[in-house]
């Protein structure tokens, strides 16, 4: 797509160094049938997703079914972003894991206890990019 579209996609590298300068995004996972939508703030390398997180819903529904959608997005005076991440969570159990995952540059925004990492592998991810202009004359 030219530069000059007001909607371009992203290539899958442009996707992956969005996804590592992000550091707030939004978990979607469903159980029962039923989606959710949780704000999450995240750690990525460019090949996997880091969260943390405390014993409740998310953490329930993501034993119950492991396929998950991830957004994050951002934007400046000129452009917006969005970068999505279809994939696999599961917690990690595993001591030498979760020692790993505690050098992550990872801290939760709120003054609450997140021992739990979740682990998201990234099997689909695709992006856009949005030329952020005056909308065009309707008439």
């Amino acid at each position: 797509m030219p530069s000059d579209e007001p909607v371009q996609e992203l290539s899958r590298d442009e996707c992956r160094e969005l996804l590592k300068r992000g550091v707030l995004g939004r978990l979607a996972t469903a159980a029962g049938g039923e989606p959710d939508i949780y704000p999450v703030n995240y750690f990525s390398d460019g090949e996997i997703i880091l969260i943390r997180t405390a014993p409740g819903t998310k953490l329930l529904e993501l034993t119950v079914h492991s396929a998950v959608a991830f957004e994050t997005d951002g934007y400046t005076d000129d452009e917006a972003w969005s970068v999505v991440v279809h994939g696999r969570a599961r917690q990690l159990d595993r001591q030498s894991e979760i020692d790993e995952a505690e050098k992550a540059p990872l801290q939760p925004w709120i003054p609450t206890l997140k021992y739990r990492y979740i682990h998201i592998d990234i099997d689909a991810l695709s992006g856009r990019r949005f030329l952020r202009r005056p909308e065009p004359e309707r008439w």
